[in-house]
């Protein structure tokens, strides 16, 4: 099935995949469905695979399928493309690996990130080592990443890449990726901008040409996170409480020395504030989280500063600029550190300039980090928002992502 216009096929060589077999993880996106479009042209043998990763009744997501639109949708594109087409049920490892473990997190105030879990736990694992057990060689997303083979001291290495559209860069999704994980992903859309991809979909009639991206989560579809919380944490009453901007609890300082210092989240307490409301249950919350709180007539916007899930409060500040939304580091534990290229990987002792980012979609910003015995410490150039225990935190050089950790 070729393009009436080469514009934008990448790599239109079929000598390039000849010999070898590739399974897509097809989401019934439109990202995935051009991704196998491009390595079909490429000469690969393309078989597209739906990943089912939810029907547990005990926590329901909605009363309608999602998932099942996107089955169906992703079968259309598997027979327009004229490619083998199967689903494959990952839904006990999906509630073991990412489900029970985000509400473990929740429960203990922190936020986790259950996409960059998907692609670590799921995608790049199990539905990895399901593929190569039908013969495939490799995989492949619709990610808007790039993946380059190298080599240092005679051994093959791949370097992660953004994705060259910045405003769809995917690469921190990936970051807790692996070099024998990477050995074996194609990322096929990462060359191109989203508006290309979409091009291809609608000149080849895709179903999935003009269909919105997905908000929910990895392969389940879409997901209201506080009915879904809830339906397995229990609703508590709690006060909330507002913290001055004038507080001495912010005057720390800067400028130390001290790395656990400055990377150490406020030491809040009810003594600093002052009870302006009542919540429904802390680990609801999310630090920098605005909406949800229900508490209006205030001369700026309130924000969740902090949360303590074993007394049950949650503590605010009132404006954007608030003091306590700002930090200048945080603190990754030694088991959390993650290096994508190994042989760039601190020794204790060492410190190294590098940029990062706490979140999807934040620019990238200068940071120092240090390695220390205990773990990994990132101090920023300029305090940053909303720094989140749970969340990742990804170093890159360049575009090139490095490694990241899950923040404490």
């Amino acid at each position: 099935m070729k393009l009436p216009d080469k514009t934008f096929a990448l790599n239109p060589n079929p000598e390039i995949g000849k010999g070898k077999r590739v399974v897509v993880g097809l989401s019934g996106g439109v990202d995935s469905s051009v991704a196998a479009y491009l390595l079909k042209e490429q000469g690969y043998e393309v078989i597209g695979m739906f990943m089912k990763n939810w029907h547990d009744d005990s926590v329901t997501i909605s009363k309608e399928c999602p998932w099942l639109d996107d089955s169906n949708d992703a079968m259309i594109v598997a027979q327009h493309l004229g490619i083998p087409f199967q689903a494959i049920d990952l839904s006990k490892e999906y509630k073991e690996r990412i489900v029970d473990y985000m509400f473990a997190e929740y429960q203990r105030g922190r936020t986790p990130n259950p996409d960059v879990l998907c692609n670590r736990e799921i995608k790049f694992d199990i539905f990895l080592n399901a593929a190569l057990k039908i013969g495939a060689d490799l995989v492949a997303t619709g990610h808007y990443a790039r993946k380059v083979e190298t080599g240092r001291d005679g051994k093959k290495m791949y370097r992660l890449l953004s994705g060259k559209d910045l405003n769809k860069d995917q690469s921190y999704f990936l970051c807790q990726l692996t070099q024998a994980q990477l050995s074996k992903s194609l990322f096929p859309v990462g060359e191109l901008l989203k508006p290309e991809v979409r091009e291809i979909a609608r000149k080849l009639n895709l179903v999935t040409a003009d269909k919105k991206d997905s908000q929910g989560l990895c392969f389940v579809g879409k997901v209201h996170l506080p009915d879904f919380l809830q339906q397995r944490l229990e609703s508590k009453k709690g006060k909330v409480i507002e913290i001055p901007s004038d507080s001495q609890i912010f005057k720390n300082g800067f400028d130390s020395e001290d790395l656990k210092n400055i990377s150490a989240s406020y030491n809040l307490s009810p003594e600093e504030g002052e009870v302006i409301g009542e919540h429904k249950g802390a680990h609801y919350y999310t630090i920098g989280q605005r909406k949800g709180l229900n508490l209006g007539g205030n001369e700026k916007p309130l924000f969740v500063i902090g949360t303590d899930t074993l007394e049950n409060i949650i503590y605010t500040g009132m404006g954007d600029d608030h003091p306590g939304l700002y930090r200048k580091g945080l603190f990754i534990p030694k088991d959390a550190v993650h290096w994508i290229r190994e042989d760039l990987a601190l020794a204790i002792g060492e410190s190294r300039k590098f940029l990062s980012r706490v979140r999807y979609r934040q620019n990238l910003v200068p940071c120092t980090l240090t390695q220390r015995s205990e773990g990994l410490y990132i101090i920023f150039d300029a305090p940053q928002k909303s720094i989140t225990p749970g969340q990742f935190a990804a170093w890159y050089d360049g575009e090139e992502l490095i490694g990241s950790g899950v923040i404490n």
